[in-house]
């Protein structure tokens, strides 16, 4: 076992019946490499719970067990709770609603054995064109997004489970999707300096356990053109010295396409990437391949075995500062209820003016993380039946198309949606009711 295969974080998935039995054979290589950590994508509580005790002991290192929960656990893992992006939650301007969210996402991971959870977004929404934000940003003023994401992360630090901001030095300028391609920000170096790092200072001084690079170039930082992901000059100069961040650095998914047009192969990226600052490498696609890799580096001095030893050390600190699972901080049937409530209390005119919802309104489920929400079903009247997977947890967008009112709610489950004056009623299949009322002048 190489030390530097502790500094790949492989990928797994779930089978379709929430399981892991096809991956198995996969983990086994994963932990006979001895790599650091694992990100899981789906699964069914329970599995997950039996699996990540399962690596742990497995492995002859502890490992970080990580997940993108943005929207709660739910929005991962099947029976956990959903919540609402971020940028719903950030509309209401609760800031112990915030809390409580990170709360209840952390506690549900901790029970499942998930330790890291890759959030919040420090990125800031600056631009409409921008195809992966979106919803997913606390906001576009500097000072305030700071401000939640400080919030969101020391209420998750405090249950245990690494958080991590994402990504480093800002993507909210992108108009092109990193995992497809190299997105170049264009902004000068005082603009970036003055905004878009701006929360991710806030988060250093706070403490964040981890943080998530970028794969975006900078030429103002960084004239190379290289994407941060890769660059020395953003994340030794700028961020370790500059800006004195000494947490866990970890690069964003080695698969996509932002990445991958900078570098000849996977293994020299990672190469690249250590060697620029990053302390981990997310989901390479070839593990083996990318093993060899970073051990040939090492063992021709392509790679600082100072600058390795420091990358083992800062992984070994976070794997054994997160706590183990631990029932008796389990969420109970009220946190349930309550992520519930809040996914209610977002709902909010988007666009548009007050007005009565016609007769027929326009449903459109969107959700990146499973296809398999089903086409919205007409009842009869003005009452229209949705229903999708529970644990996919879409954004939902309902529009009259004769007025342009437009609202937004997120919840997984079963709901009839029917249109009364200046509420839309939620008729869910639990028989819970919710109404949203539609306000003037807030929300996006």
């Amino acid at each position: 076992m190489s030390e530097t295969s502790r500094l790949l974080i492989p990928a797994v998935r779930a089978d379709a019946d929430g399981r892991f039995d096809g991956a198995r054979p996969a983990m086994a290589d994963a932990l006979a490499l001895g790599v650091g950590g694992f990100v899981l994508h789906g699964g069914e509580q329970e599995a997950v719970r039996l699996l990540t005790r399962e690596l742990q002991q497995k492995s002859r290192v502890p490992l970080l067990v990580g997940a993108e929960m943005e929207r709660g656990a739910g929005q991962q893992f099947g029976g956990a709770t959903g919540l609402p992006p971020l940028a719903a939650i950030a509309w209401l301007d609760d800031l112990e609603a915030l809390k409580r969210a990170a709360r209840l996402t952390a506690r549900e991971a901790r029970t499942m054995g998930v330790n890291w959870t890759f959030g919040p977004v420090c990125d800031l929404d600056l631009e409409p064109r921008n195809p992966t934000l979106g919803t997913r940003a606390l906001g576009d003023d500097p000072a305030r997004v700071g401000r939640l994401a400080v919030a969101w992360i020391e209420a998750c630090q405090a249950e245990g489970v690494v958080a991590c901001a994402k990504h480093f030095p800002g993507l909210g300028r992108a108009t092109e999707d990193p995992h497809r391609a190299l997105p170049v920000i264009a902004a000068d170096r005082d603009t970036l300096h003055a905004t878009d790092l701006e929360p991710f200072r806030a988060v250093i001084a706070a403490n964040v356990a981890s943080m998530m690079t970028a794969h975006a170039a900078y030429p103002a930082l960084d004239p190379g053109g290289l994407p941060a992901t890769l660059s020395r000059e953003l994340l030794t100069w700028l961020l370790r010295q500059q800006l004195r961040y000494d947490g866990l650095l970890v690069s964003d998914s080695l698969a996509a396409g932002g990445v991958a047009a900078s570098a000849p192969d996977e293994g020299e990226a990672a190469v690249r990437a250590i060697a620029a600052g990053c302390d981990v490498i997310l989901a390479p696609a070839d593990l083996a391949r990318t093993a060899k890799a970073l051990e040939e580096a090492l063992a021709t001095r392509r790679l600082d075995p100072t600058r390795v030893q420091q990358a083992v050390r800062r992984r070994l600190k976070w794997a054994q500062w997160a706590a183990p699972p631990n029932d008796w901080r389990r969420p109970i049937a009220a946190d349930a209820a309550w992520g519930a409530q809040l996914a209610d209390r977002v709902v909010h005119v988007a666009r548009g003016a007050v007005a009565s919802l016609g007769g027929a309104v326009e449903v459109v489920v969107v959700d990146d993380d499973a296809a398999d929400a089903a086409a919205p079903e007409a009842e009869g009247g003005d009452r229209v039946r949705l229903r999708w997977d529970a644990a996919a947890q879409p954004m939902v967008v309902v529009r009259d198309p004769a007025s342009g009112a437009v609202l937004s709610f997120a919840r997984g489950g079963d709901a009839s949606i029917a249109a009364s004056g200046a509420e839309v009623e939620l008729v869910y299949s639990d028989g819970v009711k919710s109404v949203g009322r539609r306000e003037r002048g807030r929300g996006r």
